[in-house]
Parts: structure tokens; C-alpha cells; sequence
């Protein structure tokens, strides 16, 4: 697909926005950096997953092993929200290899951190919402994520059906999609540069040491049958987790899309961000820690290279800004708001358009 979307080459907002939370993260004495607040938080979310795994693999009873792979897929989700995520995005250091080797842990959890860097640095932060350029809003037949895409029959039931479906993310992005892209080289309709060298090696050996540390150790202690069994239930809530925390903030009845052939927006890159992006719970300190900062995405999407644990100290002044450019802030006030909304715009999507519409 060419890409005719284009935006306003004046930004004043844009520049508004840079120079206020420059200000703020001054007077604060930060940096854009995640540092040293980021390597503590990493090392307690790694520690985490570890006793979680060692539990699981030692445990001889299903009441054991049950809450332990709980425990692990919201590890393994932690990890990409808080480590992952910053440092794919390069806000973890300023060492390039500290951000590439966080950026790895993706690697190790099954999916491709060089396919992610372009599907989501690339696609997704430049044009969110954007039908045929946003590969996260591209689910195929099964899902309707866009007013720009074909309705079908069976959409009506997708505010059901989905929630299950949102469980089987992992294991998609683990085992087709990473292939997918590298084989076509394409994501979506978009032409994607295949892994060479370093990166090929890298994507290899990631799911060489996945397939090694998920399915063979457990393998040796454990009959296969119920090492996959549980693999299912670590990868439902680790997916069932991400899909929420990620699709609460595009796609929701607050937030816009946008076709992305034919005419070019009216707005600049700043605006768009905030058109096509919602913050949620911002208040709520623990989900924060959690999910890394994640439910302030109209800071993350103007401020893709600032990690996370600042982001809620600009909010703010972001807000501010906002209000005095006439920009509306988009946010919830909960999580479960954000949830109603998600599961609203699903429902409202499933119904057929109106002809001429």
C-alpha cells in the first residue's frame, strides 16, 4: 500500500508540547531515561517471573500449578509492558546495547523484538488508527477495529467473542506472525526489510531459547500433554492482559480512525495522536507501576523515547498544554470505564453501516 497519509508540516503544538515537558523534566531533575528507577523495577519483575517459572516446574499438583501459571503470564506481561517496551523504544538508556538487550527479553518471551520495533515504532506510533498503515488494528476477517474496514455478518457478536479471542494473541504473534512478516517480507500490506546479521541471529536464537525454557525443560519433568496444558493458561493470561491494556487505548467511542488513502489529514502529528489516543486509571498508582506507565498513552505517543516512569509526572503540563491549544485530552477515570468503553465500540462496530454511510 503507498503511504498517502500526511500530516501538517506546522507544529506548534508539537513544539509547545516539546519545550513545556522539557521544562517539567528539568526542573525535576530527569532525564528521558528510564535509568536507574527502571533497572530496579526490571530486576523485580524479572525476579518475579523466575520464582513464578521455578514454582511451576516444581509444583505436583494442579491447585499448585494453577495459581503459579496465573502468576507467570502476568510476569511475562510486565515484562513487556515495563522492560520490553522502553527498551524497544530506546527510553530505557542511553546505551544503545542496554535498550537492544531489554529490548531482546521480547526475544525471549517468543516474539521477534525486530519485527516489533517496525510494527510498532514504525507502523503504529507514526500512524495509530490509521486503516492499511496500523498493523494493530489489521485482525483480519475476525474482528471489525476500524469504520474504514468491510463489515461482515459475524461482527455482530464480536463484543463476545473477542475476549476469548484476545487470549490467543501470544501464541499467534509467537508462532505465525514473526514468521509471517519475515517470510513475506511484509507487515500487512507494507514492505518490512528482513532480519540480516546481528538481527537475523538474534530472532534465531530468541526462539530457539523460547522453545527451549516453555516446552523442553518442562518436558523433562512433566508429562507433554500437561506441559502444554499449561503453556495454554500462561499465554491466555499474559494475552488476555496485553490485548486489554493495549486495545483500551485506541479503540474505544473517544477516539478517531482514519482511512488512510485518499485525502490527506487537516491536522499535524500531535493532534493526530491525541485523535486516535486515550488515557485510563492515570491516578491509580499500582495499575501505573504495573503496566508500565501504559494507561498514560497520550504521553507515551507524544513522547515515544521517554520511559515510562515519567510519564506520569507530565501528564499534567501535557494536559495543560491541551487545553490551551483547544486540543481535547482524551482519558477514563478507571480501568473498568475504559473497559466498558472498549467493549461499547466493539458492540458498536459489529452493527452493519447504514447504506451510504
Amino acid at each position: 500500500m503507498e503511504a498517502r497519509f500526511r500530516f501538517q508540516s506546522e507544529r506548534p503544538f508539537q513544539q509547545a508540547l516539546q519545550i513545556r515537558v522539557e521544562e517539567r523534566l528539568a526542573a525535576l531533575g530527569r532525564t528521558r531515561y528510564g535509568a536507574a528507577r527502571l533497572y530496579l523495577k526490571t530486576a523485580v519483575i524479572v525476579l518475579w517471573m523466575v520464582l513464578s517459572y521455578a514454582g511451576l516446574l516444581a509444583a505436583e499438583q494442579w491447585w499448585q500449578a494453577l495459581p503459579l501459571a496465573a502468576s507467570l503470564g502476568l510476569a511475562l506481561a510486565a515484562i513487556g509492558f515495563n522492560v520490553g517496551h522502553d527498551g524497544n523504544h530506546g527510553a530505557s538508556s542511553s546505551s544503545k546495547l542496554v535498550n537492544r538487550s531489554l529490548g531482546a527479553l521480547f526475544d525471549l518471551l517468543g516474539g521477534s523484538s525486530y519485527v516489533w520495533r517496525f510494527k510498532h515504532n514504525v507502523l503504529h506510533h507514526s500512524y495509530p488508527n490509521v486503516n492499511g498503515l496500523d498493523d494493530d488494528i489489521d485482525l483480519g476477517p475476525l474482528c471489525r477495529m476500524s469504520r474504514h474496514q468491510p463489515h461482515l455478518p459475524h461482527h455482530r457478536l464480536q463484543h463476545l467473542y473477542m475476549w476469548v479471542l484476545y487470549t490467543l494473541i501470544v501464541p499467534k504473534w509467537q508462532f505465525l506472525d514473526d514468521f509471517s512478516a519475515v517470510i513475506r517480507g511484509r507487515i500487512g500490506e507494507t514492505p518490512f526489510p528482513r532480519p540480516r546479521g546481528v538481527d537475523l541471529a538474534v530472532f534465531v536464537l530468541g526462539k530457539l531459547a523460547f522453545f527451549g525454557w516453555v516446552f523442553l525443560l518442562p518436558a523433562r519433568l512433566h508429562p507433554l500433554s500437561t506441559v502444554l496444558l499449561f503453556y495454554g493458561i500462561v499465554a491466555a493470561v499474559q494475552g488476555l492482559t496485553l490485548s486489554i491494556v493495549f486495545q483500551l487505548a485506541h479503540s474505544n467511542d473517544e477516539t478517531y480512525s482514519f482511512a488512510g488513502t485518499g485525502a490527506d489529514p487537516e491536522s499535524e502529528w500531535a493532534v493526530h495522536q491525541i485523535e486516535t489516543t486515550a488515557n485510563f486509571a492515570r491516578h491509580n498508582r499500582l495499575l501505573t507501576w504495573y503496566v508500565g506507565g501504559l494507561n498514560h498513552q497520550v504521553e507515551h505517543h507524544l513522547f515515544p523515547r521517554i520511559s515510562h516512569v515519567h510519564l506520569h509526572l507530565i501528564a499534567d503540563e501535557v494536559a495543560k498544554v491541551c487545553r490551551e491549544h483547544g486540543v481535547r485530552y482524551r482519558e477514563y477515570p478507571s480501568l473498568a470505564s475504559a473497559v466498558v468503553s472498549h467493549f461499547r465500540w466493539l458492540r458498536d462496530l459489529g452493527v452493519p453501516p447504514r447504506a451510504g454511510a
